[in-house]
């Protein structure tokens, strides 16, 4: 079993600045991929980025490059997405998520954290 514990969201001004955390624990193995979803009100539940444990390498959504990144700390079992530069449509619920077989999609990851609630204002 792998539990997930998001941390870090809160309320910002547009431009702003947020740190996420998910720390794992349990059975987390070298290949893992962890990612980070997002879920806005009314809406499906979309990728955000994801890294690879073993070797740190990365993938990001297209809305979402060049303003976020994911990264590990492996010592920690913990992974960060820092966002910059929010925008109020980065206004949702973001989810950690880890699985061997994870992707970009959400269909692929077996553990997930209870989410934590970012707001961006305007």
């Amino acid at each position: 079993q792998v539990q997930l514990v998001e941390s870090g969201g809160g309320l910002v001004q547009a431009g702003g600045s947020l740190r996420l955390s998910c720390a794992a624990s349990g059975r987390i193995f070298s290949t893992y991929k962890m990612g980070w979803f997002r879920q806005a009100p009314g809406k499906e539940r979309e990728f955000v980025a994801a890294i690879n444990w073993s070797d740190g390498s990365t993938y990001y959504a297209d809305s979402v490059k060049g303003g976020f990144t994911i990264s590990r700390d492996n010592a920690k079992n913990t992974v960060y997405l820092q966002m910059n530069s929010l925008k109020p449509e980065d206004t949702a619920v973001y989810y950690c998520a880890a699985d061997p077989g994870g992707s970009r999609w959400s269909t692929a990851y077996t553990y997930w954290g209870q989410g934590t609630q970012v707001t961006v204002s305007s």
